[in-house]
């Protein structure tokens, strides 16, 4: 599946190319970390032995872990795996967490960790990951289209402003953490990143949907005090950092480590002005006790993301020519964001041709 990135309002992104073209270096307050990732470009393989917690991540594919690489290779601590809250929960109240169990298992027994994502929105209109008993009116249809800029619809979003929606939610959370606290390497919460508006939803609005964001991690703290929890806090609606800035993320990292929750992304995209100036900001200027994570997914290898229109991760094959940008990547994530953990995707050719090679033991 793809994995978005902040879908911009076409407005922003022209207001933030044309004062970039036309500023000299450090006059625009976007152009503050543009140049951070040149001090890595040199970095080689084999990287050296850090104390960062790296982890294969599988997304939805979770067969791919049998017999992987990663079983026999020291460097890596597991896999991390996507489950959809309607996989886990078929019927209401009723839940199912036998995947879960089976992947837990199998890692197990090759001394590997199992770190969950779970899944309430989708980047595929097809596709749907809530549980249909919330297709109701008593929940509001529990969730709703996306779209992009370009008024397309991209897949559907969990109601995470609707207070029933997010009490069955919290159901959930609190049925994983009774089987699974202390015995996973964590869990995280997908991104923040949401095309949706009011125009959209007239039940959605920015406070609403912060303020649901911020219930549902406090839930995710109190269901899994032992495990290592993460939200990907990226991108939140309403806001385009530095120029509109209503503190909606800054406040969701504020309230991470207030209240003990790990904070993070999805796409490490180290010259790309969106990522550079919301999440990766945050995580460089802040100072933080809480765990840190980031994620390298689909496309990031070669500096796209799976939201970028000239981009297809199915048709990608891999150009032979390309630089492995992996020592890059890492030396980023390690000196400018210190991160606690990496999360490294399963995509060929890049993680057999690229990751590998430079995580020996």
């Amino acid at each position: 599946m793809k994995n978005a990135t902040k879908k911009m309002t076409l407005a922003a992104i022209l207001v933030s190319l044309t004062i970039s073209a036309n500023a000299q270096p450090g006059q625009s307050p976007s152009d503050k970390y543009k140049d951070a990732y040149k001090k890595y470009i040199n970095n080689s393989c084999p990287i050296p032995k850090d104390s960062i917690r790296h982890f294969v991540y599988f997304s939805r594919d979770r067969e791919a872990i049998i017999g992987h690489p990663l079983l026999t290779n020291l460097r890596f601590k597991g896999a991390q795996i996507m489950y959809s809250w309607k996989d886990l929960e078929p019927k209401k109240g009723q839940y199912d967490f036998s995947k879960i169990r089976k992947d837990y298992e199998y890692l197990g027994k090759y001394k590997k960790k199992l770190f969950i994502q779970l899944q309430d929105v989708t980047f595929n209109k097809k596709y749907k990951a809530i549980p249909p008993y919330l297709n109701s009116d008593e929940y509001d249809g529990g969730a709703i289209l996306a779209y992009s800029d370009h008024g397309l619809p991209e897949g559907w979003v969990a109601k995470r402003w609707n207070k029933k929606v997010r009490e069955r939610f919290a159901l959930l959370l609190i049925a994983l953490g009774k089987e699974f606290d202390g015995k996973i390497e964590g869990i995280n919460l997908q991104e923040t990143s949401i095309g949706v508006i009011p125009k959209t939803d007239t039940t959605f609005s920015e406070q609403k949907y912060v303020a649901g964001l911020k219930a549902n991690m406090l839930t995710l703290k109190k269901a899994f005090p032992n495990s290592t929890t993460i939200i990907y806090a990226n991108f939140i609606p309403g806001e385009f950092l530095p120029w509109v800035d209503k503190g909606y993320l800054k406040g969701i990292y504020k309230y991470g480590e207030e209240i003990g929750v790990g904070l993070g992304a999805p796409d490490l995209m180290v010259t790309r002005k969106g990522q550079l100036n919301h999440a990766l900001t945050q995580m460089h200027e802040g100072k933080y006790t809480v765990p840190l994570g980031i994620a390298v997914q689909d496309g990031n290898y070669i500096g796209k993301t799976g939201a970028d229109e000239d981009y297809n991760e199915h048709m990608d094959k891999g150009n032979r020519a390309r630089s492995n940008i992996v020592p890059m990547l890492h030396g980023f994530a390690k000196d400018f964001l210190r991160v606690n953990y990496m999360f490294w995707v399963n995509q060929e050719p890049y993680f057999k041709e690229d990751v590998l090679p430079c995580f020996t033991n």
